[in-house]
């Protein structure tokens, strides 16, 4: 990047942002008991968020373009740390409803920040940047567990109030250290988000694949982890602990393979080629997990799936923000990262409706939407040549 320390800056914040969220989702369900919530509403709270962040997503990321991505960033995380305090401070589930879907209104934090890496980052240097911001993002997820459990053991609001507190810490990083990637002499004040651009982006030869690649992807991930929690629990039958671990384990090899993109990429200039090859080995390990009931197999398909998993965002976001002029960067990509919600939405849906035939056939399905990416990739590298 141009301005290295930028983005050290973006890393910083995009690990406390992480660590809040992996903070306070295992502990999400046990919390809202208290207040009636079941597996079903559970779901839905789940959804809410997803469903709230697909609509205000692209919009945040347009108006970064329009008043710079600062500002929009520290409105984002100020919006987190409302909605932690909020959930802290439930009496009842339509509390927790509201405070999921103010966090999901606020969550265009992802795309704004990609904009920013975006913004400062030469063709070359994208993937990799890329790269190193979903670590950071990674990281936190996979830390985030079990700093929550131990703050559970004081009470099952202090894990709230601690993610709280370190989105405010985020806050102070961005308005003190964080400097402009999107300055006002190269803003255009005409651009204007419309709903129908979550149409149109689909119909632009390249970025329209890779968004739909993306979602395909997402939907296969988010279908895995259904299969995961039930399979671990119901067949596998390891202890919560033992789960645990075994899905940090899973975290951290997707975080190794995003810190080995920029050597993956000067070994292969294509950025469509090293997604169709990181496919394979995704398809591969998916499909045997639905054939084995042994904890040794299915942990190594498993470490293989999200080794090779953790290619995809940094060569999509790189594909994408290379065909996509400055004061257009946040808002498709805040398309972008629409499409994902829904398809950590449909993901579960449709692992929960064929898990009542099988749990096996939930990384069947999840094979399924790989297979259906590997093969719009072909589509993508075929649109690539077309409009080089």
């Amino acid at each position: 990047m141009k301005k290295n320390k930028n983005l050290w800056v973006l890393v910083f914040i995009c690990v406390i942002n992480s660590l809040g969220f992996g903070i306070i989702v295992p502990l999400i369900y046990p919390y809202g008991k208290q207040f009636g919530i079941t597996e079903q509403t559970l779901g839905l709270l789940t959804a809410s968020f997803s469903i709230a962040q697909f609509f205000a997503t692209p919009v945040l990321g347009s108006l970064s373009d329009k008043y710079g991505r600062k500002p929009l960033l520290i409105i984002s995380l100020i919006g987190t740390c409302i909605s932690f305090i909020l959930f802290a401070e439930a009496r009842s589930l339509i509390m927790l409803f509201a405070a999921r879907i103010l966090d999901g209104i606020t969550g265009g934090n992802i795309s704004v920040a990609q904009a920013m890496v975006s913004d400062s980052s030469s063709n070359e240097d994208r993937a990799k940047n890329f790269g190193i911001i979903g670590s950071a993002f990674g990281f936190g997820f996979v830390i985030g567990p079990a700093i929550g459990g131990i703050l559970s053991k004081i009470s099952l609001q202090a894990p709230f109030y601690f993610s709280a507190g370190i989105a405010l810490i985020g806050v102070c990083c961005i308005y003190f250290f964080l400097q402009e990637t999107n300055p006002k002499h190269e803003r255009k004040n005409d651009n204007k988000f419309s709903f129908k651009s979550l149409i149109t982006v689909l119909k632009a030869p390249v970025i329209g694949s890779a968004v739909f690649i993306g979602f395909l992807l997402t939907m296969a991930q988010f279908t895995m982890i259904i299969g995961f929690q039930t399979f671990t629990a119901d067949v596998l039958k390891i202890t919560p602990f033992q789960i645990g671990v075994f899905f940090a384990g899973f975290g951290i090899s997707g975080i190794l393979m995003q810190l080995a993109v920029p050597y993956i990429t000067k070994l292969i200039s294509s950025k469509s080629l090293i997604l169709l090859l990181s496919l394979i080995f995704c398809f591969l390990p998916m499909l045997l997990s639905g054939f084995t009931n042994k904890l040794i197999l299915f942990a190594v398909c498993m470490c293989v799936y999200g080794l090779f998993n953790g290619l995809r965002n940094p060569m999509l976001n790189a594909i994408i923000s290379e065909r996509v002029g400055q004061n257009e960067q946040g808002q498709t990509l805040g398309i972008n990262q629409s499409y994902a919600s829904i398809g950590q939405i449909l993901g579960p849906i449709s692992a929960g409706l064929i898990s009542g035939i099988s749990v096996h056939y939930v990384f069947f399905l999840s094979a399924v939407y790989i297979l259906a990416g590997f093969l719009f990739t072909f589509l993508l590298r075929s649109k690539e040549k077309i409009n080089t």
